[in-house]
């Protein structure tokens, strides 16, 4: 049986959104086998400097990751979309030692998403830049549990002028030719 992971491309404002809170749900739980099941078995990622290929190299990646980033609280929001892509703004915070008497840093970035057609993602490109905090600067001070809702995504589903120039915005792109060599 193949593994697929709603909601499935092509992608709506709707499903885009969902996609995007339910992968900060997922990085939230900082559970590299769980989370790893998000994206197919020969998945291309390039995490700033890193390059990893594959579902059980993105696992030891996430382990990694979590050895040396604690205290861990993710946002993603909805950056673009189109049928079967996702562009992500995100940030964090996470402190360099387990017991949260390090350093305090907010990672800020985006990322490229290129989905299968079974919803699992195929490509992830992601930037990101680190920056030192002060503990009493933190914007995360409870748990990930109250990340879900989006605060900076405007209605666009009841926001006419907005649904608008979104369809306006998806039109010129279809007129944009991309070869191979550009990817």
């Amino acid at each position: 049986m193949a593994l697929t992971r709603p909601p499935l491309p092509p992608f709506t404002f709707k499903s885009a959104l969902q996609k995007v809170k339910s992968a900060q749900s997922l990085w939230n739980t900082r559970d590299p086998t769980k989370i790893s099941l998000a994206y197919t078995e020969d998945t291309l990622w390039r995490n700033r400097a890193d390059f990893v290929k594959g579902r059980e190299d993105v696992e030891k990646w996430l382990k990694r990751k979590w050895e040396r980033e604690h205290w861990y609280i993710l946002r993603k929001d909805l950056f673009a979309f189109t049928e079967h892509k996702i562009a992500v703004q995100f940030f964090y915070e996470w402190n360099e030692k387990p017991d949260a008497s390090g350093q305090w840093y907010r990672t800020y970035g985006l990322e490229d998403w290129t989905f299968a057609p079974s919803g699992l993602m195929y490509k992830r490109m992601m930037s990101g830049n680190d920056l030192a905090i002060r503990a009493e600067e933190r914007w995360f001070n409870y748990g990930p549990e109250n990340l879900s809702k989006p605060e900076v995504e405007p209605d666009v589903e009841n926001d006419k002028e907005a649904k608008e120039r979104r369809e306006k915005a998806v039109e010129a792109v279809d007129h944009v030719k991309i070869g191979d060599e550009h990817l």
